[in-house]
């Protein structure tokens, strides 16, 4: 942020006829005195609209909720984000922290409430984020309907500023939402332009090509998986892997297992999904769920259970919880009865 403008300091001392000595003093003070006052006013600048101030005591409020709802303490985040608003109506973190956590809860309707107050509070460099939360609102009843037309207003925003690499991101979320939804096709078409997209960035290095290229045929292997087209499915896994060990990026070895589990449970092998779902990535609520679904297919009630409890401690709020939080409360229920 910068700093309020203002005339050129000029001393007046220089007009007059004093020592050099008492002339450097006074000057370094009046700076001083200049820069301390500038200072004081950019720090007292106004918070973006509908936003507390970092050291106001809805912030306050707002970060201890956020803490509790990490904890898996939901009631009590609730409570003190109703304290929160109490003091700001309007303050966007506080309405987008109930609508998390009243998704987290199973409290859909409340929820979107909430999440609708964020967005129409929101600056205009803010929208993004409530768009996407609202989304993800959405996507724990696989309302894609919905979804997909806030996806596309990030989407939209993001082409706009020509940032084709964010633009891309968010058409790979918009794809997997729709794919875990059951729309294959759209799913499809979402990838393809994710990928377009990322060509798009003229200074991309080779290893990032091959990153974008991993994240395609990572995705039409899930694709054709989902369609029953076995084969395909495993020569795209194959180019997979391919890619991703021409890109050459530690960080993404964990989405392989996961692709050959995924790819293993749509094909009906249960046992290969298992071994190799148990490679992948152990705190995705995702995985989680899948693996406990092979475990079902496979006659493991009780390990799969115990997955579902464990899915039910993560408390984020992002497309791999929503879909597998409400998959696991269901079949929790379901186990009751």
């Amino acid at each position: 942020m910068r700093q309020p403008s203002g005339p050129p300091f000029r001393s007046p001392l220089l007009c007059h006829n004093v020592p050099m000595n008492a002339v450097n003093i006074l000057l370094r003070c009046a700076v001083a005195s200049f820069l301390v006052s500038s200072t004081m006013l950019w720090a007292q600048a106004p918070a973006a609209p509908g936003a507390a101030a970092p050291s106001s005591p809805t912030a306050v409020l707002v970060k201890q909720a956020q803490q509790l709802n990490s904890e898996g303490k939901q009631d009590e985040a609730l409570a003190t984000y109703r304290k929160a608003l109490e003091i700001s109506p309007n303050d966007v973190d506080a309405h987008l922290g109930m609508g998390v956590v009243l998704d987290l809860k199973g409290d859909y309707a409340e929820a979107r409430r909430h999440l609708t107050d964020a967005m129409n509070a929101a600056p205009a460099e803010g929208k993004e984020r409530t768009w996407r939360t609202m989304a993800i609102s959405f996507v724990f009843e696989c309302n894609m309907a919905e979804a997909g037309k806030l996806e596309q207003q990030v989407f939209d925003a993001r082409m706009a500023r020509q940032d084709y690499l964010a633009a891309a991101d968010i058409a790979n979320e918009t794809a997997r939402l729709y794919l875990e939804c059951g729309n294959i096709d759209s799913a499809e078409k979402w990838y393809k332009t994710g990928y377009q997209m990322s060509g798009r960035k003229t200074d991309i290095s080779d290893a990032d090509k091959n990153l974008w290229l991993f994240r395609w045929e990572h995705a039409q292997a899930r694709i054709a998986a989902r369609r029953g087209k076995a084969e395909e499915a495993q020569q795209h896994v194959s180019a997979a892997r391919l890619a991703l060990d021409k890109a050459n990026n530690p960080q993404q070895a964990l989405f392989f297992p996961y692709l050959t589990g995924y790819v293993a449970y749509y094909a009906g092998d249960y046992k290969t999904a298992m071994a190799d779902l148990q490679q992948a990535d152990q705190h995705d609520p995702f995985i989680l769920s899948l693996l406990a679904q092979a475990c079902q297919q496979s006659g493991d009630q009780m390990r799969a259970v115990t997955l579902y409890r464990k899915v039910l401690t993560f408390n984020t709020h992002n497309p791999t919880n929503a879909f597998a939080r409400p998959i696991a409360r269901k079949k929790l229920e379901m186990g009751k009865h």
